[in-house]
């Protein structure tokens, strides 16, 4: 009997590129997919030959102020996605019945998903947790936004903390929707959101490996960890003939990008430029909104839309980022430094660990100074042991097999829908 798995995703290409991954995995295991993500994201999916179901997102979200402020940032994503997302019950009531159904979703869109049990009391729902910050736990290492709690706060006391963050800035947030929507579909209200995470779904899986994000005993069951899902939107490109040539007229250069979604990043350019005159190095500067660099780089600094950071890294020095999980992954996989220049969300925590791998340094884009940024650039390009480090840590990508584990987990949860 055919099976479908509806994949949900939303936000920017970091949200999406491992929910792409995990679709054609799918498929190639033999169930039929519908892919829902936001519609700007249409041509890469399309690309990829899987069918779309686009959603509406705010694009004006990425010019809030906001939209990258560690308490605040999470408020402006929800409401911007929120429209298209209440898509989901109407695709999902257009399957046909007698497909045994799973919907496989990212977190900002477990809502969405549990809904649809209202009309599909067999459909079965997998969590797929992108980064280790997303699962709420108690255990080290813990981070809240940019502030570390130390090793000897208690377990109590981390609880209690936990309470307070979403009774004070998540649930007032979230909850008004959500109990709105589910007294619309005729479900009991929801006490909070991460009650939701932590008990909705029939199986939660990782997108990342346990070397990474060590399972905790407070994390969610039942659980599967998987692997970081990488995905290259066009793996057949080959570098233009001006950036083969930067690259073959010198040394190695610095990588720096803040992430393809960040139209806020002037002050971040300044600062590298600064650094890498500083510190004589080249640079390429990433990132596809042209305005944030200076009209005039010197011999040595190249500007680029796009790179596939898969081709790219090999030939760097170093990678100069905002943390966001994929790009933190490849850099983990070329082996190379990488000095993580935070904002929100989970990089503060994906800086952590890169940190504690021995494979990079951290900063918070708060405090971003050149002077911070040249001597962190200094200490990564001069320790041995780091550089060790990253071959170390590279070896890890081809001995871990998580991967197939998850998705025959994905499975088993769709076929015990066809059992009931």
């Amino acid at each position: 009997m055919t099976s479908h798995a509806v994949v949900v995703t939303t936000g920017s290409a970091g949200d999406l590129f491992p929910f792409l991954k995990l679709a054609l995995g799918l498929r190639d295991a033999g169930h039929a997919i519908t892919f829902v993500g936001p519609q700007l994201h249409a041509q890469t999916v399309q690309q990829a030959g899987l069918p779309f179901h686009g959603t509406f997102a705010d694009p004006a979200v990425l010019d809030d102020p906001d939209v990258w402020h560690p308490t605040r940032g999470f408020g402006v994503v929800w409401r911007a996605v929120r429209p298209g997302l209440r898509e989901l019950g109407d695709i999902v009531a257009a399957l046909p019945e007698d497909e045994p159904c799973v919907i496989v979703t990212h977190p900002l869109a477990l809502h969405e998903a549990l809904l649809c049990r209202a009309l599909r009391p067999d459909l079965r729902v997998v969590l797929g947790y992108l980064a280790p910050s997303n699962i709420p736990t108690v255990y080290d290492p813990l981070l809240l936004g940019p502030l570390r709690v130390p090793r000897w706060v208690p377990l109590a006391a981390r609880r209690w903390l936990w309470r307070q963050i979403g009774a004070h800035l998540i649930d007032p947030v979230v909850m008004p929707d959500i109990n709105a929507d589910r007294a619309a579909a005729g479900v009991a209200p929801a006490k909070s959101l991460l009650d939701l995470l932590h008990d909705g779904p029939d199986l939660s899986v990782t997108l990342f490996p346990p070397w990474f994000g060590e399972p905790k005993p407070d994390w969610p069951q039942p659980l599967c960890c998987g692997d970081f899902a990488l995905f290259d939107p066009d793996p057949g490109a080959e570098f233009t003939l001006e950036l083969a040539q930067f690259l073959a007229a010198g040394e190695a250069p610095l990588v720096f990008t803040p992430g393809t979604a960040n139209r806020q990043a002037d002050a971040y350019f300044g600062h590298a430029l600064a650094a890498a005159r500083a510190l004589g190095k080249r640079a390429i500067f990433l990132t596809p909104h042209r305005d944030q660099v200076a009209a005039h780089l010197p011999p040595g600094v190249l500007w680029q839309s796009y790179l596939p950071l898969r081709k790219i890294l090999p030939h760097a020095a170093a990678l100069i980022h905002h943390g966001g999980i994929g790009t933190t992954a490849e850099a983990l996989r070329a082996g190379i430094p990488q000095l993580i220049v935070a904002l929100a969300y989970d990089q503060f925590d994906n800086a952590e660990r890169v940190s504690g791998l021995g494979v990079g340094l951290g900063l918070t884009r708060a405090r971003l100074t050149t002077t911070k940024l040249t001597a962190h650039l200094r200490a990564l390009l001069a320790s041995r042991r780091l550089a060790e480090r990253c071959k170390t840590v590279s070896a890890q990508f081809d001995a871990y097999e998580g991967w197939q584990t998850m998705l025959i987990s994905i499975s088993k949860t769709i076929s015990k829908t066809s059992k009931n």
